[in-house]
C-alpha cells in the first residue's frame, strides 16, 4: 500500500535540525558509512539501485549515531548516575557501545523475546541487562518506572530530539555523497531514523522524494497518517522486531508530517525478498527490519523506471534461527513459488496424471493424503519463473479436468498446512461444531504451556499445531469443538493471545476439516 502524506507547506518542527544534526557527535563511535551500486537489484528493477550501508557500522546497525549523540550531551551530574534504555537489541547495542566509550553505567532492559544474538553483543559492551515483557513496549514502561525510581537518565529509541539528530546525520552523508537521487527508501519502526533523514534532506534539496516504509503488520506511521495524529495499533506482528513498535513518536511525527512524501507499507513475504536480494549484491545478511526500506524500494519501482533509488539498509544483526523462514517465504515474496490445492479422483494413476501436468516446471513439494473413497486434494508447491508461466499452467490444468485454488497467499497454507501430516476430522459430528482459529505469541521459555493452562480444559481441542518462526514467536492452528461460538471466542479473548477465526478458509476446509 502506498499513501501520500498531505504536508503541511512549512519546517516549524524540522528547522532546529539544521543546526543539531551538524552538530551532532556521532562520529566517535559511528563511520561514515559507504553507498554502493547494487547491480543486480537494478538489472531486476529497471533502475539505478543504491544501498547505504548502516549494516556496516560497529554494532551491525545505525543505532549508534543517536544513542551516543543524545549521551554525549547528558550533564556530568547525569552521566555520574547513569543511564536507561529499553531495547530489543539494536538500540541497547547503541546505548552500551556508547556508555562503554563514556565510562558511564547503563541498565538496558529487553524483551523476553529477544533474539540470543542481540543479547550477547550488549553484554560485550559491559551492560547490565533486564528481561522483562514480551515486546519493546512492555519493556520501554519498566525502563521509565525504573528511570523514575533510580533518578537515571532514560534514553528514548527514537522519541528525542538527540536522537532524531544523531540519525539525521545519515540524511547529510547521502546529500555529500553528490550522486543526485530521486528518491530515498527509510525503514519505519518509530520514526527516529525517518524523521532525522528526512530533517535533513527535505530542507536541503527539495527535488529528492523521501519515502517511509513499514510492514504492513506494524504500519503505526501510515495509521497515523490516515487520522492526522498518532494512533496506538493493538496488535504488532513481531517478525521484523527492530520496527515493532505500536505508536510513532511525537517529535518524530511532527517532523514526518512536514518533510516527508509518502509511506509505503510492504508484506512479511516482501521483506524476505529483500533479504535476499541484499545478499546476493553484497553477501551480506540482513535482519528483516534492515532490508524493510529496499522491500518499500522495490514496490515502488514497479511504477518507474531509470531513476536513482537509494534504500537504507539499517542492520544485519539477523537471528541465524530465522533463516530459514527467511529462505522460504523470499520465494513467495518475489512471486516464483505458487502454492496450489489440487482435486484429484482417488483411483489408479491419478499422481502420475496429475505429475505430467508439471511438465518441466521445478515442483518443491507435493503432499497428499487420502481424505474419502472418491477424491482426494494434493497441495503442491511450484516454481514458475514468470507469471505467464503461471497462467500458462494454469490453463494446461483446466483443460485437464483439475479443479484448484491458489493457495500461495494463504496464511494458513503457509504458516501451518505446509509443516502439518494428518487428515480430515473423520468425526461427523465433531467437524460440525469445529472452529478453527490462528494466532501468535511471542516464544519464551513456558509460552506453550503458559498457553495451555490459560485455554483450560472446558472446550476439546480437536486439532493444534505449533511452529516456531526464529525464536522471537510461534504461530498456532488451533481446532476447537464448540456449540457455542460466542462464549469460545469471549474464553479465547482472555487467553492473552489474539486469534484470527479461520473456519471459513478453504485451506482448512480442503485438507482439515
Amino acid at each position: 500500500m502506498r499513501l501520500k502524506i498531505k504536508k503541511t507547506g512549512s519546517f516549524k518542527n524540522s528547522q532546529k535540525y539544521l543546526k543539531l544534526i551538524p552538530d551532532a557527535s556521532v562520529y566517535d563511535v559511528a563511520l561514515k558509512s559507504p553507498i554502493t551500486f547494487a547491480p543486480n537489484i537494478s538489472s531486476k528493477l529497471g533502475n539505478k539501485v543504491f544501498l547505504k550501508r548502516e549494516d556496516l557500522q560497529p554494532i551491525f546497525s545505525f543505532k549508534n549515531r543517536g544513542a551516543y549523540n543524545k549521551i554525549v550531551n547528558l550533564t556530568d551530574a547525569e552521566k555520574k548516575r547513569g543511564v536507561i534504555a529499553a531495547s530489543a537489541g539494536n538500540h541497547a547495542q547503541g546505548v552500551a557501545s556508547a556508555c562503554k566509550k563514556l565510562k558511564i553505567n547503563c541498565l538496558i532492559v529487553m524483551p523476553i523475546t529477544t533474539p540470543e544474538i542481540k543479547i550477547k553483543d550488549v553484554k560485550r559492551f559491559g551492560a547490565k541487562i533486564l528481561q522483562h515483557g514480551d515486546n519493546v513496549d512492555a519493556a520501554l514502561k519498566e525502563a521509565l518506572s525504573i528511570a523514575k525510581k533510580k533518578k537515571l537518565s532514560f534514553v528514548h529509541p527514537f522519541d528525542d530530539p538527540l536522537t532524531i539528530a544523531g540519525q539525521g546525520t545519515i540524511g547529510q552523508e547521502i546529500l555529500e555523497d553528490q550522486n543526485h537521487f530521486d528518491v530515498v527508501f527509510v525503514p519505519v519502526g518509530g520514526g527516529g531514523i525517518l524523521a532525522g533523514v528526512s530533517a535533513w534532506i527535505a530542507q536541503n534539496n527539495k527535488k529528492i522524494k523521501i519515502v517511509g516504509v513499514e510492514v504492513e503488520d506494524s504500519a503505526c506511521l501510515a495509521e497515523a497518517v490516515k487520522a492526522n495524529k498518532r494512533v496506538t495499533l493493538k496488535e504488532v506482528g513481531l517478525f521484523a522486531d527492530g520496527v515493532a513498535v505500536s505508536r510513532v513518536g511525537k517529535n518524530n511525527f511532527d517532523v514526518i508530517k512536514e518533510c516527508v512524501d509518502e509511506v509505503i507499507t510492504v508484506s512479511v513475504d516482501e521483506v524476505c525478498t529483500a533479504v535476499k536480494d541484499i545478499f546476493e549484491d553484497t553477501r551480506v545478511l540482513s535482519e528483516p527490519a534492515g532490508a524493510l526500506a529496499l522491500a518499500g524500494l522495490k514496490a515502488y519501482a514497479r511504477k518507474v523506471k531509470n531513476k536513482k533509488l537509494i534504500a537504507i539498509s539499517s542492520g544485519a544483526n539477523v537471528n541465524f534461527q530465522r533463516l530459514n523462514f527467511i529462505v522460504e517465504r523470499s520465494e513467495i515474496g518475489e512471486n516464483r513459488e505458487k502454492i496450489l490445492s489440487i482435486k484429484i479422483p482417488e483411483i489408479p494413476g491419478s499422481f502420475l496424471k496429475l505429475s505430467r501436468m508439471f511438465g518441466s516446471s521445478q515442483v518443491t513439494e507435493f503432499n497428499y493424503r487420502k481424505s474419502s473413497l472418491s477424491d482426494a486434494y494434493v497441495l503442491v508447491g511450484v516454481r514458475t519463473k514468470t507469471e505467464k508461466s503461471f497462467e500458462t499452467l494454469k490453463s494446461k490444468l483446466k483443460k485437464a479436468g483439475f479443479k484448484f485454488s491458489d493457495f500461495t497467499r494463504n496464511e494458513i497454507s503457509n504458516d501451518h498446512l505446509r509443516h502439518m501430516v494428518g487428515g480430515r476430522n473423520s468425526d461427523s459430528d465433531s467437524h460440525n461444531n469445529e472452529r478453527i482459529f490462528r494466532g501468535e505469541f511471542p516464544e519464551k521459555p513456558g509460552a506453550l504451556l503458559n498457553f495451555l493452562e490459560k485455554f483450560g480444559n472446558k472446550w476439546n481441542i480437536s486439532l493444534f499445531h505449533y511452529r516456531n518462526l526464529g525464536s522471537a514467536f510461534g504461530k498456532i492452528l488451533i481446532g476447537i469443538e464448540s456449540k457455542d461460538k460466542d462464549k469460545l471466542i469471549n474464553h479465547l479473548n482472555k487467553s492473552g493471545t489474539i486469534f484470527t477465526e479461520e473456519t471459513s478458509n478453504k485451506a482448512y476446509k480442503d485438507f482439515l476439516k
